[in-house]
Order: C-alpha cells, then sequence, then structure tokens
C-alpha cells in the first residue's frame, strides 16, 4: 500500500522542486500553513511545580481622593502559575516598565517614566528584588539590561530630550559599573537605533534589535561587547525583533512577527556568532499578538505577553487585554505538542515578563 501524501507535504514538494531556494521557500510556506494556536487550559502545565517567580510590568488603577480611579504602571512579581502577585514599585506617581532581573536574582533593573506632561523623561534603575534601595542609574535613557556577573547594566541613551515611546529612539550603548558608579562608553560610537539589548552568559556578545539604524531594518544584530564589529544575524534566517540568551548562552529565543516566536541554538564560540536548528515554539491568530519572550533560568520554559492585536508592544505602550503566558518547552523541536497557557487573567496591560532565579539558579 503506497504511503498517502498530505496537502501539506505535497505542497512542500512542489514548493521544493519549484523555486530556486526551494528548501527554504517551502520550509517558509509550512510555517505559513500550520494552524494558529491559542492558550491551552491551565491543567496541561504543571505551573505550581516551576520553581521560579515572573516579574512583569502592568497598568494599574486605585480610588483616588481627589481624581478619583488614579492609574500608572506598576512592577509585579508573581509566581510561575501567577499566584501571589506582590507589588514591588507602589508609586502612583511614577511609571515603572521594562524589568530585568539581574542574574545573581538579588536586583532588577527597569525604567521610570517621571514628571508631567512636556516634562516627562525616561530614566533607568535599579533596586533590589523586594522593591527597597531604589538608585538611578541614568537620565534619558532606556532598554538596560545585566552583564552576566550582575555587577554591570548596560543601557542606550535617548536619542533627543523630547519624550517618545518609541522603542529605537536611542543613540549612544553606554556601561555602568556598579561599584564604582562610573559609565563607560560602548567602543562602537556608531550603534543607533537598538532595543531589546541583551548581554550574552560569555559576556563576549550583545544581541539587540535595530529599526532603521546603521544601515539595518527590522533585523536581530549581534555585537562585540569590547569591539567594534557588528553582524546581521539574519543571514543565519533570524529576523524580527526582541532577542533573549538562554542562561547557559547556547540558545537564542525572539518573535519573528506579531504572531510568531521562534527559537535557535546559538554558537558564541566562534570568531562570529552562528544560530541553527531554528524552530517554531509558538504562533497565534493574526487578530492577537505575541511578544516579550523569555527563557526561564533553566531553558525549560518561556514567558511571553499575548494579547489583543490592538494592544501596543513598545515600552509605555498601552495594551488591553495582554496577559502574561508561560510555555514547557520540552517537546523539543514538536511544536504541534508545545503547550501556552496564561498565568495572569486580568488583562491588565501585563507585559514584558522576565524570570527570577531561585538561589540554586543564581550566577556571578
Amino acid at each position: 500500500m503506497k504511503p498517502q501524501l498530505s496537502i501539506v507535504n505535497f505542497v512542500f514538494v512542489v514548493l521544493t522542486l519549484a523555486e530556486p531556494n526551494g528548501a527554504a521557500s517551502g520550509s517558509r510556506m509550512l510555517d505559513r500553513l500550520r494552524p494558529e494556536r491559542t492558550p491551552s487550559a491551565e491543567t496541561l502545565l504543571k505551573l505550581k511545580e516551576i520553581p521560579f517567580k515572573i516579574i512583569y510590568e502592568t497598568y494599574r488603577g486605585k480610588p483616588d481622593a481627589v481624581s478619583g480611579d488614579q492609574h500608572n504602571w506598576e512592577l509585579y512579581m508573581i509566581n510561575a502559575d501567577g499566584s501571589n502577585p506582590v507589588n514591588l514599585t507602589n508609586t502612583p506617581d511614577i511609571d515603572e516598565m521594562y524589568p530585568h532581573v539581574s542574574p545573581d536574582g538579588t536586583k532588577i533593573c527597569f525604567v521610570a517614566d517621571e514628571g508631567p506632561g512636556d516634562e516627562k523623561v525616561r530614566n533607568v534603575y535599579y533596586m533590589n528584588i523586594d522593591g527597597t534601595k531604589r538608585v538611578k542609574v541614568a537620565r534619558n535613557a532606556r532598554e538596560p539590561c545585566w552583564s552576566f556577573d550582575s555587577k554591570s547594566i548596560a543601557y542606550l541613551q535617548g536619542e533627543y530630550e523630547r519624550y517618545t515611546t518609541r522603542e529605537y529612539a536611542t543613540a549612544e550603548l553606554m556601561i555602568y559599573d556598579l561599584e564604582t558608579g562610573l559609565h563607560r562608553p560602548h567602543p562602537n560610537k556608531e550603534l543607533h537605533h537598538l532595543y531589546a539589548i541583551c548581554w550574552s552568559p560569555c559576556g563576549k556578545w550583545f544581541a539587540a534589535a535595530v529599526h532603521g539604524g546603521m544601515n539595518y531594518s527590522d533585523t536581530i544584530l549581534a555585537f562585540e561587547a569590547k569591539g567594534t564589529r557588528v553582524f546581521d544575524l539574519g543571514r543565519w534566517g533570524v529576523k524580527g525583533c526582541r532577542p533573549d540568551f538562554s542562561n547557559d548562552g547556547t540558545k537564542l529565543a525572539w518573535g519573528e512577527t506579531d504572531w510568531n516566536l521562534r527559537v535557535g541554538d546559538i554558537d558564541l564560540t566562534g570568531s562570529q556568532p552562528k544560530v541553527t536548528n531554528i524552530r517554531e515554539v509558538i504562533r497565534c491568530s493574526r487578530r492577537f499578538k505575541v511578544y516579550h519572550v523569555d527563557f526561564s533560568p533553566d531553558a525549560r520554559y518561556i514567558a511571553l505577553s499575548y494579547g489583543p492585536f490592538s494592544g501596543g508592544q513598545q515600552v509605555g505602550g498601552m495594551a488591553s487585554g495582554w496577559d502574561i503566558c508561560v510555555s514547557d518547552l520540552s517537546a523539543g523541536n514538536d511544536w504541534q505538542q508545545l503547550r501556552w497557557v496564561k498565568v495572569t487573567t486580568d488583562g491588565n496591560h501585563n507585559k514584558e515578563p522576565d524570570w527570577v532565579p531561585t538561589p540554586r539558579e543564581t550566577r556571578g
């Protein structure tokens, strides 16, 4: 009896034979033919067994005696199953967003929008993991991330003084030393219009999305932490935005479009980064968006933001109906077996999740 050829496989064969880059073009078509997914029932993942917490930004309101309901952005911490929510900031006159936890699990860096009306400015801060001892790092700065040893914070200077929520309105990359309080510029003075920067665990590379800067558009770059070389990871099929390194530095996650997230194996040991074994891990309906993917400390899970397409994914963008989701990556390359569930359900503009390492997972 002859094996049956499914319509999906038939399309792949036709494209492989017909296209100049047959296999690659056929693979892209198969990606588009994959069914759209929605979050699964919470019972399909053993969320209570995950030992890590999650921190995220959320837009909250509370009664005010003078003005009625007052809303602002706060940073919340929850267990991986969404239980035990804790407001880490509690600042009704300041908007705190974009949290990133230090690799040793003791601190959080973030941005804060401060000041009224035309005087508003975005600044970079860090504080203890419990929200105490806030320290201002830089004025008119954004997109901070941690060094592997938790001793430095990299951030991008604002492109101009006027306040904007545009994520790519960035200029020079700076490095702040927590112990000395000193700032030093990155050696590559041409870096601009970057966003969502992340620092590799080996300390040798940064990855970042770029929009209309340095002759690149809407791609992901890798550039040396202590040199000036820049590489477009698009040559390996890494296109999109908001990259994230796994804690062991062997995997990279990113958003390819507004509707799908991908993971690949990254090799940082050679003269330039190389990405292989790229696979899709999340795809949703085009009526929704998936964004802000982040590896758990053990790389078994990812956290992400999910919500209606009308939501603004940028820092400070309003995203009513968006929630934090968790997906288990243990199914490996079998995307059909991957499950992702909502761990918040209030839709309070919940975005930018970041995992909190447990003591046994801390580094530095």
